[in-house]
C-alpha cells in the first residue's frame, strides 16, 4: 500500500472512531485526546487530517451527506425504495441525525475558519437535491398527485427529523413499543402523503 493509500485508510478509520465516540459520549465527551488514545495515534497525527475539532465535526457531517448522495445515485431503485433508505438511514441512528443537526446549527454561527467546509457541504446537498427533485417529480406524476415537489420534500424532511427526535428522546422511548414497527409506520405515512393530500383537496 502506497503512502497516499495509507493516509486515506487512516483517515477513514479516524472518522469512523470519531463518529462512534461522538455518538457514545456527546460533544462534551468527545475530546481529541480520547480519539488519539482510542486509535493509538499521536495527537499530532490527527492534525494531519483536520485542524480543529470543529473541522472534524464538519468533515463527519460532509461524510454523512456524501453517503446519502451515493445512495440516491442508485438508478435501479424506485422512488419508494429511495424514500425508505433515506428515512431508515436517519431512523436507525436517530442520535446521529439529532446530534449532527445540532452541531451544524451551532457551527453555522460560532465555527471559525470552516466556511470552505460549509461551501463543500452545501455543494454536496445541491447535487443530491437536483437528483431528488427530478425523481420526486416523476413519482408524483406517476401517481397523479397534485402535491408540489417542494411541499412533499419538506414534508418528508419534517417527518423524518421529527421521528428521529422522538426516537432519540429518553422520555418518549418508554412509550413507543416496537421501534421497527414505528419506523415502518413513518415510511408508510410518508408514501401515503401525496394521496392523502389529493383526497383532502377533493373533500374541501
Amino acid at each position: 500500500m502506497d503512502r497516499q493509500a495509507q493516509f486515506r485508510a487512516r483517515e477513514t478509520l479516524i472518522f469512523q472512531v470519531a463518529e462512534q465516540l461522538l455518538l457514545e459520549n456527546g460533544e462534551a465527551g468527545m475530546t481529541l485526546d480520547a480519539l488519539a488514545a482510542e486509535l493509538d495515534l499521536a495527537k499530532g497525527t490527527l492534525y494531519k487530517h483536520f485542524q480543529s475539532k470543529d473541522e472534524l465535526y464538519m468533515l463527519l457531517i460532509i461524510r454523512n451527506e456524501n453517503m446519502l448522495l451515493e445512495m440516491i445515485k442508485d438508478a435501479e431503485k424506485k422512488f419508494p425504495e429511495h424514500l425508505a433508505f433515506f428515512m431508515l438511514h436517519h431512523l436507525h441512528h436517530p442520535e446521529r441525525t439529532v446530534l449532527f443537526h445540532q452541531i451544524e446549527e451551532r457551527l453555522s454561527t460560532t465555527g471559525m475558519g470552516i466556511n470552505h467546509l460549509f461551501n463543500e457541504l452545501y455543494q454536496v446537498r445541491k447535487q443530491r437535491l437536483r437528483l431528488i427533485i427530478r425523481m420526486t417529480e416523476h413519482y408524483l406524476e406517476s401517481i397523479q398527485s397534485k402535491m408540489s415537489v417542494r411541499d412533499y420534500l419538506a414534508s418528508i424532511w419534517s417527518l423524518t427529523h421529527g421521528a428521529a427526535a422522538i426516537l432519540n428522546s429518553s422520555f418518549y422511548q418508554r412509550y413507543l413499543g416496537s421501534r421497527d414497527t414505528l419506523r415502518v409506520a413513518y415510511i408508510d405515512q410518508a408514501l401515503a402523503l401525496p394521496k392523502q393530500v389529493q383526497h383532502l383537496e377533493q373533500i374541501v
